[in-house]
């Protein structure tokens, strides 16, 4: 679909798009049947997509015979969705964020770039076989970075604690209408276990965040004040934090196995201060 016919719908249903819902229309349809082919779908298959907007992507999804449950939050456009595709989809009204998700075993979406971390975070905390998601260039790269680069993070530690993570296409600005200021990348995301183990789930993802908080300090010191972990660390544990396993390391240096280490030498260290027993 062209720019043009774009803006023939918005104006049929009197919409203009709206940067603070992230309402960029992919306009490049073979960029929309790569990215709809990577799902490898399947007829009769449960999907499930967010933010369909006028429904270029849901058009291309339907194509191989699944079942579709479409989540969009703005009213104009589900009145548009249910118009165009009827009883072919199952249209949700709701942000997606804050909604109950109906059972799926796939997603195909371009994702609202505000939305990314939270969504992202929710569906693997549901359970899927593999999503396909058009995300910003830049959080797509801090999905995948890896240990001792500037885009690696919180975000890279955890999506590799859940999940493969691979870009398998990168989708530039100029495919869009309106244009985004930023280029886009589909992700390829496939849920597995932990390729490690840790004593408490909770505290290492505490630990995580600590010490990503303070990324230009010691670990010791990034755990000694960061409110994150300050339900198990106490005033008088300085020299024990700095006896832990890379306490003189930054986060920015530690794999997410040597974070795991990290946090569970803290929960040994810690555990007469919570009443745990052996």
């Amino acid at each position: 679909m062209r720019a043009e016919e774009v803006r023939t719908v918005l104006d049929s249903i009197g919409k203009r798009p709206t940067k603070r819902l992230g309402q960029n229309f992919l306009l490049d349809d073979s960029i929309i049947q790569r990215q709809v082919a990577l799902a490898e779908l399947k007829a009769g298959e449960r999907v499930l997509e967010i933010g369909p907007g006028i429904g270029n992507l849901t058009d291309e999804i339907l194509k191989y015979g699944v079942s579709l449950v479409a989540v969009e939050q703005d009213r104009e456009f589900c009145k548009f969705l249910k118009k165009r595709f009827g009883d072919r989809i199952e249209l949700i009204q709701a942000d997606a964020v804050k909604a109950f998700l109906p059972e799926f075993s796939k997603v195909v979406s371009n994702l609202p770039y505000q939305i990314s971390s939270p969504i992202t975070f929710k569906l693997l905390e549901i359970g899927f076989e593999v999503a396909i998601l058009m995300l910003q260039k830049e959080f797509a790269e801090r999905m995948v970075a890896k240990p001792g680069t500037s885009s690696y993070g919180r975000l890279s530690v955890g999506i590799y604690y859940h999940a493969d993570c691979e870009i398998a296409m990168k989708v530039p600005r100029h495919a869009f209408w309106p244009q985004p200021k930023v280029d886009s990348c589909v992700v390829k995301l496939t849920p597995r276990k932990p390729p490690f183990t840790v004593l408490d789930e909770k505290l290492y993802f505490n630990v995580v965040r600590a010490i990503f908080s303070h990324r230009r300090k010691k670990v010791s010191n990034s755990l000694e004040v960061d409110p994150a972990v300050s339900g198990v660390v106490r005033s008088d544990m300085r020299e024990s934090l700095r006896a832990l396993p890379f306490a003189s390391e930054r986060a920015q240096d530690l794999t997410p196995e040597m974070m795991g280490e990290l946090s569970d030498a803290l929960f040994e260290l810690t555990k007469p201060s919570q009443g745990r027993t052996s």
